[in-house]
């Protein structure tokens, strides 16, 4: 009997060992950046290699599309050829996610706004319209906090105000978990990633595997890492009145069928009493950028169009006025 006791008792250790030693393991993981995506292209950053995808034309005005946690530049795939009808449209892939580099840290909303910015810079982008989903919205807001001239306006997608909004329950937690999460992470199955994904979609939506693959190119710290930075960004302040406080006009857009915010209909009314157009749409839950792509397009478009004339307009006036001056030289003595 106490043979017995004796062998469990090493077994037990050895688990034990062989648990710390998986953690250990999986949280120093990286992964440098690849090119995931069709018509992609890693773009090489002192914050980070980044990858990037342009599609429409150079000369119209900008659109920024920034995804949402675990996901990647494809999750904009039934939105981009609308746009690029009439735009310049840039999707990034932030640090961690899709084809940009995987560090062990540098995961917060303020780092991967700067990192959005180098990028924008590298590709020489100005006054962008920029929509974020999810993640996407802080890190977009973020941006207009920290380099106002890139942003002359913001789209949230399904970006709740702050955590109180939304909840994943026991279950969905316990990735986050210490040496739960990397046991876990180690262990997770295609099927288990596509469970865990159906709460980004109104009830049966059937998840595409290329999203399930999103997932898995990810490393445990940037997983950990991105859902965190969530939290400890609007921990300080609510998205809305951060928003607000930008300055630029703002369009928050919502699924009715949400199964990750508790309320969207409150979540919007947090927005519109910060000012923000809103926007609720039938049919699509957490993700209406995929399930409703035309209808959230349109959306962007219109959002985007009142500028756009104006800009014109005041261009018209100065070549004028340079005119009128230069008409004016010339008819003097």
């Amino acid at each position: 009997m106490r043979r017995g006791w004796k062998i469990l008792i090493a077994v037990g250790v050895a688990l034990l060992v062989l648990i710390g030693i998986n953690a250990f393991v999986i949280d120093a993981e990286t992964k440098s950046a690849e090119v995931t995506e069709p018509g992609g292209r890693i773009v090489s950053l002192p914050g980070g290699d980044v990858e990037v995808v342009e599609e429409g034309s150079r000369t119209g005005p900008a659109v920024v599309l920034i995804h949402c946690f675990t996901c990647a530049i494809n999750w904009w795939d039934g939105m981009i050829p609308r746009l690029a009808a009439t735009h310049r449209v840039i999707a990034i892939d932030l640090l961690g996610h899709g084809g940009s580099e995987k560090p062990t840290s540098g995961y917060s909303i303020e780092n991967q706004a700067d990192l959005v910015a180098q990028a924008l810079g590298r590709l020489g982008v100005r006054d962008a319209e920029v929509v974020g989903h999810s993640l996407g919205g802080p890190v977009s807001i973020a941006l207009a906090e920290q380099s106002p001239q890139l942003v002359d306006r913001l789209v949230a997608i399904d970006s709740i105000p702050d955590s109180s909004y939304g909840d994943v329950g026991l279950i969905g937690e316990l990735p986050f978990k210490p040496v739960i999460g990397q046991t876990l992470w180690r262990i997770k199955p295609d099927f288990s990633i596509e469970d865990g994904l159906g709460v980004a979609f109104a009830p049966g939506f059937d998840v595409p595997d290329a999203f399930v693959e999103d997932v898995k190119r990810m490393t445990y710290s940037s997983y950990t890492g991105s859902h965190d930075a969530f939290d400890e960004y609007t921990g300080e302040e609510a998205l809305p009145q951060r928003a607000a406080a930008t300055g630029k006009p703002i369009l928050a857009i919502m699924g009715a069928e949400e199964q990750i915010a508790s309320d969207p209909v409150a979540a919007l009314a947090a927005y519109r009493a910060a000012g923000a157009r809103t926007k609720l749409i039938q049919g699509a839950g957490h993700s209406p950028n995929v399930e409703k792509p035309i209808e959230v397009a349109a959306l962007v478009e219109a959002f985007d169009k009142p500028k756009r004339p104006a800009k014109r307009a005041k261009r018209v006036e100065a070549m004028q006025d340079k005119l009128q001056k230069s008409e004016s030289v010339r008819g003097q003595p």
